[in-house]
């Protein structure tokens, strides 16, 4: 296909363009930096951004100190790696997508040649000078435009909102994957530790698999209430020292068939695998500390089966919005607030504090 010269807006007019992105130097700040509208290269599309939700890595990693070395998380790289946004022109090589589709954004780019990549598993793509993530070895949503490749971009189904498809690369794909690999249905009490956007989404899909009770744990009272305004559990405990007798009494005993730590604190995934009943499923999706477990009471002698995942495919991915389409369930619930792009700053502000749900910049 020969790439178009059509476009969706008028800030495309022109060779020299210009556009405005938010980077992450740091400290806990966001700048804002000017730099012409980039164009699509072979087998690649240029997005107009209309969602770009914030996630807690990009906070823990990038926002308050810059963990990577070398080229990850790259100080002058526009953030945002959950975008979703309209084809506003396509590059050379092009077969499937056209001007005016809207799309979701899978995340990382990768090699496309090793066992990961084609399975659909970019984000562990062993070809470490191929794998590229939007906001942190490559240009992000939080800008008005962004460089995808073809094969990242999912068409989003009519039902799905631009903000839903924003949030299920990342948080709603990996509670989506590892939901997935522990065969959660009807017949599970699920336990969530950790009432984030990571642990409402997990939450709000066990429900739509059929789980029949979901307790969450938080210990932001903020987060247990929104949990239970938004009807995404049916308990939500205090993270304390008394949680997993409550959790105990709730399940007659004997703790919850599965167990998913959303929250990366040792103490969460702690409860987690002791809130876990015997011959029950416990996953670790939260990134974070090392866990201590007395190996034998905690996980030998009760037969648990132990679970990560670490985001989702390609394909599951679009397996996602489908039937996300088809259960008429919108990501979008567990959004607390929106911003503008010249607003970044104050949403990065408000997510760090860690009290709220899901936090989106807004570019339509």
């Amino acid at each position: 296909m020969v790439a178009s010269t059509g476009d969706t807006g008028h800030a495309l007019a022109g060779n020299q363009a210009m556009m405005e992105g938010a980077v992450l130097p740091g400290n806990s700040t966001v700048a804002f930096r000017k730099q012409p509208v980039p164009q699509p290269g072979h087998g690649q599309v240029l997005l107009r951004m209309k969602a770009s939700s914030i996630c807690g890595s990009d906070i823990r990693a990038i926002y308050r100190e810059h963990l990577g070395k070398g080229e990850e998380a790259a100080l002058d790289i526009i953030a945002g790696h959950e975008p979703s946004g309209q084809v506003a022109r396509l590059g050379p090589g092009v077969k499937r997508l056209k001007v005016g589709d809207r799309v979701a954004v899978y995340h990382i780019s990768g090699c496309n040649a090793c066992e990961d990549c084609r399975m659909g598993y970019m984000i562990s793509c062993t070809t470490k000078e191929h794998r590229a993530g939007h906001g942190w070895q490559r240009d992000g949503g939080h800008a008005e435009f962004m460089l995808a490749d073809e094969p990242t971009c999912i068409l989003l189904p009519d039902e799905l909102s631009y903000v839903d498809g924003a949030l299920c690369a990342c948080g709603f794909g990996t509670a989506w994957e590892i939901l997935n690999r522990m065969k959660v249905g009807g017949g599970d009490r699920m336990l969530v530790t950790g009432l984030g956007p990571v642990g409402l989404a997990t939450a709000m899909l066990a429900r739509a698999l059929g789980a029949s009770k979901v307790i969450g744990t938080d210990i932001s009272e903020a987060r247990r209430e929104l949990a239970l305004k938004l009807e995404l559990v049916d308990v939500a405990l205090p993270a304390d020292d008394s949680a997993l007798s409550q959790i105990k009494q709730l399940t007659n005993g004997r703790g919850c068939e599965a167990a998913i730590d959303c929250s990366g604190v040792a103490s969460a995934r702690l409860l987690a695998l002791r809130g876990t009943r015997q011959w029950g499923r416990c996953g670790f999706i939260g990134e974070g500390n090392d866990i201590h477990i007395n190996v034998s009471p905690d996980l030998i002698h009760p037969q648990i089966t132990i679970y990560g995942a670490w985001v989702t495919s390609l394909a599951h991915m679009e397996q996602l919005l489908e039937q996300l389409a088809r259960w008429k369930l919108h990501p979008e619930k567990i959004v607390t607030h929106r911003f503008t792009l010249k607003e970044t700053g104050e949403a990065y502000r408000l997510a760090a504090e860690g009290q709220c749900g899901k936090v989106v910049v807004v570019l339509d």
